[in-house]
């Protein structure tokens, strides 16, 4: 499994991939740098959209188009153009969206952060695609989520605690008794955006870890996949067999010695995975 690079766009903080089958392309957002980007395989190309704030997350929207997070407000974006916001997030002012998935059953689960990365003001969001309700996990920097194959399992990420948390969203949404599921050792990096593959594997972004990390189900370490760059956000699983994985990046946190040395930081990349990954589930919308 080795990397390449596919755009080296240098996003100042590359997030959120999203695979949408329907138009055949990776579409993520650069966090700082207040864009949502589509990159097309087929012809090497990729676009930018600007936008108004931080767009933090892509999912998909039942009824078509897009749905981000920006800020404390959820939006919709089709051609190319962002909405009025169509939800808030009741969160303290200086908070913002961060990741999100989208269950079966068709809810956004999405983290919120302390913008300053400092207070344990964060927390895990849903949205049944009209109210949104805070669900636990409070930390200072949530990431991931993301879902077993099955439906039964959320896995939520504590980034600066360097752990990820497995709960049982079976009986409910409330985030409640979780398990360890990892803890990223001294050294490593922090996990950043998770993850899960057709087998159940949770594929684990390093922020300062120049890689990604695949896990069995069971917490076994699998396989790592080396990157040229040292921030590493998240990945996603595309093409038609969707076996190419995706992964952001970004350089945000770099000193000018650092970027220079890794100058690819920011870029769009690509991998052979071992295991398909999920077609992206869609927010059922009622407003």
């Amino acid at each position: 499994m080795e990397s390449r690079i596919v755009w080296p766009l240098a996003a100042q903080l590359g997030e959120g991939p999203l695979w949408v089958a329907e138009d055949a392309a990776l579409w993520f957002v650069d966090i700082k740098g207040h864009a949502i980007h589509r990159f097309d395989p087929a012809t090497q190309a990729g676009t930018s959209y600007p936008v108004d704030g931080p767009a933090s997350f892509l999912v998909l929207a039942a009824d078509g188009g897009l749905l981000v997070g920006i800020r404390g407000h959820l939006h919709r974006f089709r051609d190319g153009m962002l909405s009025a916001p169509i939800a808030a997030i009741d969160m303290p002012a200086h908070n913002r969206t961060n990741d999100a998935t989208v269950d079966a059953r068709g809810r956004l689960w999405f983290g919120t952060m302390d913008d300053n990365e400092t207070l344990a003001t964060g927390a895990v969001h849903v949205f049944d695609g009209r109210d949104i309700s805070a669900v636990g996990g409070q930390c200072v920097i949530t990431n991931g989520p993301a879902t077993s194959p099955d439906g039964r399992f959320l896995y939520h990420v504590d980034t600066l605690g360097r752990t990820v948390t497995r709960f049982d969203i079976s009986a409910g949404d409330l985030l409640r008794d979780g398990e360890p599921f990892i803890a990223i050792e001294d050294g490593a990096g922090h996990p950043d955006g998770v993850s899960v593959d057709s087998e159940g594997c949770v594929w684990v972004a390093l922020w300062g870890g120049w890689g990604v990390r695949r896990y069995a189900p069971d917490g076994t370490l699998l396989a790592t996949v080396a990157l040229p760059v040292p921030n590493v956000t998240k990945v996603a699983f595309g093409g038609p067999d969707l076996r190419t994985a995706y992964a952001t990046t970004a350089w945000k946190g770099l000193s000018d010695a650092e970027r220079a040395a890794a100058p690819l930081a920011g870029g769009l990349f690509a991998f052979d995975a071992p295991a398909p990954g999920l077609p992206a589930n869609a927010v059922t919308m009622a407003v």
